[in-house]
């Protein structure tokens, strides 16, 4: 929220969001559980989805954009500081400032700075005064495609080494008729009579600072400056037709369950050659019965029974690799654990790999033989 008092050169002040509290998370939070939080909130407040929600999916985004980064965050955690301290933004930012620094996106003052990017403020202004803290165009320009989400199962073993995966999507794409300019092939491209051909038109806006004059893209022909004189049969003119369309999604070794893949420009495509949408593909990893996993570790269980455990012996256990045979050493212990090392998950988009744990289980025979009683008694007595 915005707050402007008095004359045009007093003092304002920005009430910041509580990003913590948008998250669900504690001021102490680690990076990762903040991305954790983020994720779940975004999975389930996403427009696209049923029952989703645009203004908590917008808030969780803007959240994260910050949080997610140590040094806005650290930037964010002084501002609040320093706003309590002093009211404001100590020294006194006027109007003309804050007008510079809703065009450039941010500003920075004293000990702190503040960036615009990722929320209303410089667009809200933008809409007023006709520019854009994003670097693109106003209210009515090309907009952009659609951004898609898309979940993919995998199993254990293709999340640790990587896999490709077909995917096989339903959505707008650029028209491969006219290649997204709208226009019939053979047919000329026109000067726009609405706009001159310059692509905006100034409008008239009333304001609570007054009427503002205010350029803005020209709806007829979307900021081109020109128009097809015969519109493409196949599209309508609009540049994106719909249909299926299928590629491959290289996955990476060493994902886990829950994270994201974004492909920029796979998500649909915008009408009038505006940009392109992006792909996030979320990631869910089937449970294996053998393995279970933690970061880049994995964990097994190994039972053996109790001879095994006094004199140690050599058993075989699967590994992400194959099986394998490993030492029990004498005198082992039931929840022990045997390190394996460099047979875990393979680290994400970096050299070398986790470790493989595998817990000892000492299997105690329910029902014994009088001979095998005797003899664990007299065992017990030497011990």
């Amino acid at each position: 929220m915005v707050c402007l008092s008095g004359p045009r050169n007093d003092n304002f002040y920005i009430m910041s969001k509580d990003y913590y509290k948008i998250l669900g998370v504690d001021k102490n939070a680690s990076q990762d559980e903040i991305r954790k939080a983020f994720q779940k909130m975004a999975h389930q407040y996403h427009p696209d989805k049923q029952g989703g929600d645009e203004v908590k999916f917008k808030e969780a985004n803007e959240a994260y954009q910050v949080l997610g980064n140590e040094q806005k965050r650290k930037q964010y955690d002084q501002f609040g500081a320093d706003f309590e301290q002093q009211g404001g933004f100590g020294g006194g930012m006027g109007w003309e400032d804050f007008m510079r620094a809703a065009r450039s996106g941010g500003f920075e003052n004293g000990n702190f700075s503040f960036n615009f990017g990722g929320n209303d403020f410089g667009d809200m202004f933008g809409d007023i005064f006709g520019f854009s803290s994003r670097g693109g165009q106003g209210r009515g320009g090309r907009g952009r495609g659609r951004d898609i989400e898309v979940d993919v199962e995998l199993d254990f073993k293709e999340a640790a080494f990587g896999v490709e995966k077909e995917l096989n999507l339903r959505k707008k794409t650029t028209c491969d008729v006219c290649n997204g300019s709208g226009a019939e092939p053979g047919s000329k491209m026109e000067k726009c009579s609405s706009c001159g051909g310059h692509g905006q038109v100034v409008q008239n806006q009333r304001t609570i600072f007054g009427t503002i004059q205010q350029a803005v893209v020209c709806s007829d022909c979307h900021g081109q400056g020109q128009k097809p004189s015969s519109k493409c049969k196949h599209c309508g003119g609009d540049g994106v037709i719909t249909k299926n369309n299928t590629f491959q999604v290289k996955i990476p070794a060493g994902i886990n369950d829950g994270e994201s893949i974004r492909l920029s420009g796979y998500g649909e495509a915008a009408a009038y050659n505006g940009m392109s949408g992006d792909l996030y593909v979320r990631i869910h990893i089937k449970k294996n019965k053998y393995f279970s996993r933690d970061g880049y570790e994995i964990f097994t269980d190994c039972e053996i029974n109790f001879p095994q455990a006094v004199m140690g012996d050599k058993v075989e256990i699967e590994t992400l690799d194959g099986m394998e045979k490993i030492v029990i050493p004498a005198g082992i212990e039931s929840g022990q654990l045997i390190r394996l090392k460099g047979k875990g998950i393979p680290y994400l988009r970096q050299k070398g790999r986790g470790d493989h744990y595998i817990k000892i289980k000492i299997k105690v025979p329910k029902n014994i033989s009088r001979d095998l009683k005797k003899k664990l008694e007299e065992l017990k007595n030497d011990l």
